[in-house]
């Protein structure tokens, strides 16, 4: 059997002995089939990993499904709206349409959203997990033949498994960000935002640390503030970042959202950003340009990559991917802006910045 072939109501009944219209009452929890046939029926629903479909005649052409699912883990956050704006754009030039779900970063929202979801038959997912998400639990909802592509995050409990994953390069990202402040004369760099236990978060701050430890540096666990990457809760956890002596001069922070939230939060710590205090983001979402100041970021073209990531499902949907897992790593590239300011203490100038003043 194909790894991509839907498990149907006739492999269920031929492997029962059972006519389709037995199973079908069986799905429909129709009170006229006997006990021990329903319960015959339900245990070979569940070897096979069936999913019912409700509703999915709607949604097919031809016999296949003309749906892509996407499941974000923030839909709030912008880079997703921008994110899911390029997978629709890809979907819609191959003739399909989307099927789109957010799951607030909480397992048991992703468990239901995807529960619903898969009823309707997509032909493939897209899916950000939520934190803590588990292979084991996504393969019991989506089923063993749903060809999932993972997008920038592993899985607790078995990195991508066999499914296919596209992530931005978050090690090398944060890298360059950490670099180009310590280029600045900063030395007490923090890592603002996010959670350790994200898969993203651990390699943006792995290439943190990398970049201090090249310079000699020795973070201060203290620089390292965690919280949910927003930036309303960024806003609310800036005072942590001088909560004691020394204080950082300059942050590498999770994501453009807890940035630009950073950036509202200096001012009542007495700072600003671009001048006593440099802020670094990552993503480049389409707001960081006209911040105020100006976000220094990394750019990672949030809608190119949902157009890469819509096109490498359909690229695997036409059998043109060599066997899952496979990975992909998009490029990233600093973007340099107004909000990252030499070291107030250091009369060090950039070479960026001489170079600008001789002008």
């Amino acid at each position: 059997m194909s790894p991509t072939r839907r498990v149907t109501l006739a492999d269920i009944a031929a492997a029962c002995g059972l006519s389709k219209a037995t199973v079908s009452m069986v799905l429909r929890d129709n009170p006229q089939v006997h006990p021990d046939t329903r319960a015959r029926v339900r245990a070979e629903l569940e070897r096979q990993g069936y999913v019912y479909h409700r509703g999915a005649a709607s949604l097919r052409h031809g016999g296949a499904s003309n749906a892509v699912a996407l499941v974000v883990n923030d839909l709030a956050n912008p880079f997703f709206a921008e994110f899911a704006a390029g997978v629709d754009a890809a979907l819609a030039e191959a003739g399909h349409v989307l099927l789109l779900g957010s799951t607030g970063e909480s397992v048991e929202r992703q468990q239901a959203v995807l529960a619903s979801l898969v009823e309707h038959a997509p032909a493939a997912l897209i899916l950000s997990p939520a934190e803590h998400s588990s292979a084991a639990r996504l393969r019991k909802v989506c089923g063993p033949r749903l060809p999932v592509l993972l997008f920038n995050r592993t899985l607790d409990d078995g990195g991508i498994g066999d499914w296919d994953y596209l992530a931005l390069d978050n090690r090398v990202g944060a890298r360059l960000a950490t670099e180009h402040l310590l280029a600045q004369g900063h030395r007490a760099i923090a890592f603002f935002g996010g959670h350790r236990e994200s898969s993203s978060c651990g390699e943006r701050r792995a290439g943190y640390r990398e970049a201090l430890a090249d310079a000699g540096i020795a973070p201060d666990p203290a620089w390292l503030i965690e919280c949910a990457p927003t930036r309303l809760e960024a806003a609310r956890q800036t005072p942590a970042l001088f909560a004691r002596d020394p204080a950082p001069t300059a942050a590498v922070c999770y994501n453009d959202a807890v940035a630009l939230g950073l950036i509202a939060g200096l001012t009542s710590c007495g700072r600003r950003a671009g001048h006593d205090f440099a802020v670094t983001g990552f993503d480049d979402i389409a707001e960081a340009a006209f911040a105020s100041p100006p976000l220094t970021t990394i750019a990672t073209d949030p809608r190119a990559r949902g157009l890469q990531a819509a096109r490498l499902v359909l690229a695997r949907l036409r059998g043109a991917l060599p066997d899952p897992p496979h990975t992909t790593i998009a490029p990233v590239a600093l973007q340099i802006r107004a909000s990252t300011a030499a070291a107030p203490d250091t009369a060090f100038q950039s070479p960026a910045r001489a170079r600008g003043s001789a002008a």
